[in-house]
């Protein structure tokens, strides 16, 4: 009886250590703006993470738009 009550007692150990693990605690995001300067086929894999949620995974929240005008950016930035 006593091996019976250890092994239960083992089992169940087990079982609410593996319950736990699988679920995940919300987190709060931390929100990132991310300004590109312009539209790019260079950023695809940027865009795809952003769509997948793998940011959201990772605790971040992306903010993301376009600076419009990439000459003028550039000549303000060499400026400064």
């Amino acid at each position: 009886m006593k091996k019976l009550f250890s092994l239960l007692s083992i089992l169940l150990s087990f079982t609410l250590i593996f319950a736990s693990c699988g679920q995940k605690k919300p987190q709060e995001l931390t929100k990132v703006r991310l300004n590109e300067v312009v539209r790019s086929i260079f950023y695809a894999p940027m865009y795809v993470a952003i769509n997948k949620g793998f940011f959201e995974e990772e605790g971040l929240e992306i903010e993301l738009s376009t600076g419009q005008g990439a000459d003028t950016t550039t000549t303000k930035s060499q400026i400064i």
